[in-house]
């Protein structure tokens, strides 16, 4: 999201204005009010006596609350502005607005003042490619209510935006004030997004002043009930807080499990469930919220394939990738409802069952996901098996709607060769075979503790065994001493360099004795830019600074490479990552955006924004979280909470009190020092 833009949700439903509080929505632009993967609202825009004000200050109060303070332009700097114009905007089921004008004249002040109000009913996927629309839209008054709507077939959606004490036209709202010297007006106008998805929108206002009160608990909730972090850098204390609100922003509890919730993936373009997206973040957040894991393990468990549809790349026993309700899903016009195209959610699904019942010793989940468990497993070794030679590789059935890259480096141009000429599909990554070979080992695990089947479990430890022998026997790239990307169609090394590597340290299929070339190409230049890995080494065909997957910076790809250099030993160079990452979310108001650039940090004193990233992003939330496990080095050991803390240099000590696990309630402390001394107290 652009700095110059404010954005503000709640649940799946958000505003996105510029800095005034206005919102101008074009064909591909991300303003608007969007709520169910639909802009309701493309035009809001405030004129006094026709004039736009000019902004003095914008706040974001919380996540759903923003106040924007605004002037009329006086034309000259000799001349002070009497007149304050303020808008109060709470996000909630649609919008609840206040707009205050204070009269600082001692003579009385008559204001026209209007808004404008258009609405286009854009799909999300019709804003991101800039698509038209098919339906008719068409405006109404109703007495003291302006409502704007679209109407394909049977497809129905509205605006319905009421205003009192406004005059109603159809170009919008209109009010005529009378200031006394020194006095005050306030008019309030709530605005609701109306179809067949959002019926009880018409029930209950989300915006009023109970809601609002109830909206400001639940985050300051969210905060007390969460870990308490207590540290001498300031820094690393603020990233946290905002990590904890932000991933309580992007929380939407599905229509299969209302009383719980899981992470969105990211505004603007991702308010929605993703299978990878929800599992990683739901992973980073193991210890600190639990219950975003058991929501997303039983909703994607509900959701799993069950047949082979080529139109949503659905198989048995896959994990989905997308799940959206807009026009073009309900019309098939797009495969997400859902959409299967991840070949990495599945392992990743099996990984995250069995990390979750470590933490919280939930075993009795385990047990009910048994079944999806094992067709997720057998998803692995028949369909995900898609070239016939053991490892997990993807294509879309249709290549029109379909992704064409199905790894979490999901752009078109991601997989490609030393010389940036693009691989072959179907394709194997690299970190997919680690996935594979992790959840292997987890559910061998599973199995012989909690299935109680030891057949099983050698079969499965067997199996991975022999995957991670055959991986760094085909994968392994003697000339670059360095694993491939991928195997492509062709049965090629894909033979580029990238931040996927550290995945694998992550997933342990890295043999031990080539573990510190992989570290060296992690922390070497090529990689390394100082703020955190690039996505692709500075030297290789493709690499490009500002390239979404081929040269920024990603926070939630450095966090799992940082455990993944944990994992190995590496506890310095992983203090390093993660230092490096955290330093840089300073520069983004503790805020780390999904990406940023990929330049060398001695080029310039600041980590440089990626254009079009989405913040809040949920992996990019949940990366300061993963990044504290890692420097406490905090892992559950049967039912204990252990601690072997290794520290970066700019921080002394951190104190996490009150982390909820299968030991009950410990309390984790962290010191730098000569003895690199941690200790862990547990209370119960």
């Amino acid at each position: 999201m652009s700095t110059d833009t404010i954005a503000l949700l709640d649940g799946s439903t958000f505003v996105v204005s510029d800095r005034r509080g206005d919102v101008e929505g074009t064909a591909s632009s991300t303003q608007g009010l969007f709520a169910s993967d639909t802009r309701y609202l493309t035009r809001w825009v405030l004129t006094v006596d026709g004039q736009r004000p000019s902004v003095l200050s914008t706040d974001d109060v919380e996540y759903f609350e923003g106040r924007f303070f605004l002037v009329p332009s006086t034309g000259t700097v000799y001349v002070d502005a009497d007149l304050s114009i303020m808008r109060r905007r709470i996000v909630g089921r649609g919008f609840r607005e206040e707009i205050t004008l204070a009269n600082h004249a001692a003579t009385p002040k008559s204001l026209k003042l209007r808004i404008e109000a258009e609405a286009d009913f854009a799909d999300l996927f019709e804003v991101k490619d800039v698509l038209a629309k098919r339906g008719t839209r068409y405006r109404r008054v109703e007495g003291e209510r302006l409502v704007l709507g679209y109407r394909r077939d049977t497809y129905v959606r509205e605006t319905r935006i009421d205003a009192p004490e406004a005059r109603i036209a159809d170009d919008g709202l209109h009010y005529e004030v009378t200031l006394a010297p020194h006095g005050q007006w306030t008019g309030v106008i709530e605005v609701r997004p109306i179809g067949p998805a959002e019926l009880a929108l018409e029930k209950a206002s989300a915006t009023g002043g109970k809601a609002i009160r109830d909206k400001v608990r639940r985050s300051a909730d969210m905060v007390r009930q969460a870990p308490e972090i207590r540290t001498d850098s300031i820094d690393l204390a603020q990233i946290y807080r905002r990590s904890i609100v932000d991933l309580g922003a992007l929380r939407f509890s599905p229509p299969l499990d209302p009383e719980h919730s899981l992470p969105a993936a990211g505004l603007p373009w991702f308010m929605a469930i993703f299978g990878r997206d929800s599992i990683l973040t739901s992973l980073q957040a193991l210890p600190f919220q639990s219950e975003l894991a058991r929501t997303t393990l039983s909703l994607l468990a509900a959701r799993q394939g069950q047949r082979r549809d080529d139109f949503r790349d659905e198989e048995p026993g896959k994990i989905l990738h997308e799940l959206r309700s807009g026009e073009m899903t309900a019309f098939a016009e797009r495969p997400h409802s859902p959409y299967y195209g991840s070949a990495d959610s599945t392992p990743l699904f099996l990984v995250l069952l069995d990390e979750y019942e470590r933490w919280t010793g939930d075993a009795d989940l385990v047990r009910k996901l048994e079944q999806p468990a094992r067709a997720a497993l057998r998803w692995i070794d028949v369909d995900g098996n898609r070239m016939g030679d053991g490892y997990i590789s993807y294509a879309a059935r249709i290549k029109e709607t379909g992704l064409e890259n199905q790894c979490w480096k999901d752009s078109w141009n991601s997989i490609v060769f030393r010389d940036g000429t693009l691989s072959k599909l179907p394709r194997a990554c690299c970190e997919i075979q680690g996935y594979a070979y992790d959840a292997k080992v987890r559910c061998a695990r599973l199995a012989r503790s909690i299935w109680k089947d030891a057949a099983f479990a050698d079969r499965l430890e067997r199996e991975a065994a022999e995957l991670k022998a055959r991986f760094n026997r085909d994968f392994w790239m003697p000339d670059r001493s360095c694993y491939a990307l991928a195997i492509d169609g062709d049965h090629r090394q894909v033979d580029s360099i990238t931040s996927n590597i550290g995945h694998l340290l992550f997933s342990g299929i890295v043999d031990d004795d080539k573990a510190p070339l992989v570290v060296g190409h992690l922390m070497s230049d090529a990689l390394y830019s100082g703020w955190g890995v690039r996505t692709m080494a500075m030297g290789e065909g493709a690499y490009n600074p500002i390239g979404y997957h081929v040269g920024t910076v990603w926070p939630h790809d450095n966090s799992i490479i940082a455990m993944g250099l944990t994992r190995y030993g590496y506890r310095a160079e992983a203090a390093r990552v993660a230092s490096g990452i955290l330093e840089a979310a300073r520069y983004f108001r503790y805020r780390l955006p999904e990406a940023f650039a990929g330049y060398p940090r001695e080029r310039t004193s600041f980590p440089v924004e990626y254009p079009t990233a989405c913040s809040p992003q949920a992996w990019a939330t949940g990366a300061p979280l993963l990044f504290l496990r890692t420097m406490l080095g905090l892992e559950p050991r049967a039912n204990r909470l252990t601690v072997d803390a290794a520290l970066p240099s700019d921080v002394e000590w951190i104190e996490l009190r009150g982390l909820e696990g299968r030991w009950g309630v410990a309390d984790a402390v962290g010191r730098r020092s000569t003895s690199r001394r941690a200790e862990a107290t547990a209370v119960h």
